[in-house]
């Protein structure tokens, strides 16, 4: 019993490598970015936040690997979608909230950090990256809720 439940696991997995959504992994040509206020807080978004919200993934090999394709694929379009660090030439609406993400530990989301250890910004990082936030045109709050 066990063994036929092992190989209808195995058929399912290789079957649902057959759904074609999740590895057409693109990276769009960088536009523009925001007027960084220093380098490093560019660095710091950089570590933490533009494999989802830049132009500039990083796809890790099980990205092409379904489901996990599916839900990366699903992430990094939602990022771009809601802020995109790469096309600063277009409104980015949600920038304005991202300090208060980053501060409510919200963002980068608490599933993203295990597997990507160089987005586990110090309490030190995170403050000098809302800091920097803070100081660009763009990140200003209109008071507008997300």
């Amino acid at each position: 019993m066990l063994l036929r439940i092992l190989r209808w696991l195995i058929a399912f997995g290789v079957l649902i490598q057959l759904i074609p959504f999740g590895r057409q992994h693109t990276n769009p040509a960088v536009v523009r970015e925001p007027a960084w206020d220093s380098p490093q807080t560019r660095d710091l978004a950089k570590r933490a936040c533009f494999d989802c919200h830049s132009n500039e993934t990083v796809w890790p090999w099980y990205s092409g690997i379904a489901p996990v394709s599916w839900l990366t694929q699903r992430d990094v379009n939602g990022g771009r979608s809601h802020l995109n660090f790469s096309e600063w030439n277009k409104p980015q609406r949600h920038a304005p909230h991202a300090a208060e993400e980053i501060q409510k530990g919200d963002m980068p989301p608490w599933f993203y950090l295990p597997m990507h250890a160089a987005a586990r910004l110090t309490e030190a990082e995170k403050a000098s990256l809302i800091a920097g936030f803070q100081k660009m045109p763009g990140f200003e709050d209109t008071d507008e809720k997300h």
